[in-house]
């Protein structure tokens, strides 16, 4: 059971999630019957989460039998060390993280000026400096590379987020856990830091 005081609700600070992480795991069901994962990158757009690749392949044929799909996406901003908060046990260890996660149905986008917007918003997403010429199903160029090129919308029904930043912790455990981060200086530290007065109460009241 998910515990209330890590649910993330705000849709648009979901979104703005999917929108910076590049990467996910979709889940799809093989013809055996067993849970198949597939790394992929991915792109929120529009309402919907697309990915692209082979025509051909497992993911493919398993979304053709079952379109049901469950996608994961994660973020793990830092490890927090047992002693930080106890000097003897391991039970404090922890980790804080952002994930998302998204059920829906996988279906084939075969319009090619439906893929190439699809295709458009995953190269804003991944390469934002440019250096490409935009993607036209008018250009002859572009033109055999969108047929070729399987796009694959996911229908969103369900999405759920779980932010950990010591929401459950008191205001005493959590300042030696800020004061802990700011000491090891790590590379996601300061930004966990300004994530847990974000997002935890003690700091939202003030």
């Amino acid at each position: 059971m998910r515990r209330k005081e890590f649910e993330m609700m705000d849709s648009q600070e979901t979104e703005s999630f999917l929108q910076e992480v590049s990467f996910g795991v979709l889940g799809t069901t093989g013809e055996d019957g067993w849970p198949e994962l597939t790394p992929v990158n991915f792109v929120f757009h529009e309402g919907a989460l697309y990915f692209h690749g082979s025509k051909i392949g497992q993911k493919m044929a398993n979304l053709k039998a079952r379109p049901q799909v469950t996608f994961s996406v994660a973020k793990e901003y830092a490890i927090v060390p047992s002693y930080v908060l106890d000097p003897k046990l391991a039970c404090p260890a922890t980790a804080y993280f952002k994930s998302v996660v998204i059920k829906g149905y996988g279906e084939p986008v075969d319009d090619l000026q439906q893929k190439a917007e699809a295709l458009g918003a995953f190269m804003r997403k991944l390469q934002p400096e440019g250096g490409y010429d935009p993607i036209d199903p008018a250009d002859p160029a572009y033109v055999p590379q969108l047929r070729g090129t399987s796009v694959v919308r996911i229908r969103v029904e369900r999405i759920t987020g779980k932010y950990k930043f010591g929401q459950n912790l008191k205001e005493r455990k959590l300042s030696q856990v800020m004061d802990g981060l700011e000491q090891r200086g790590g590379e996601l530290d300061a930004e966990t830091i300004a994530l847990m007065k974000a997002y935890c109460p003690h700091h939202q009241e003030k």
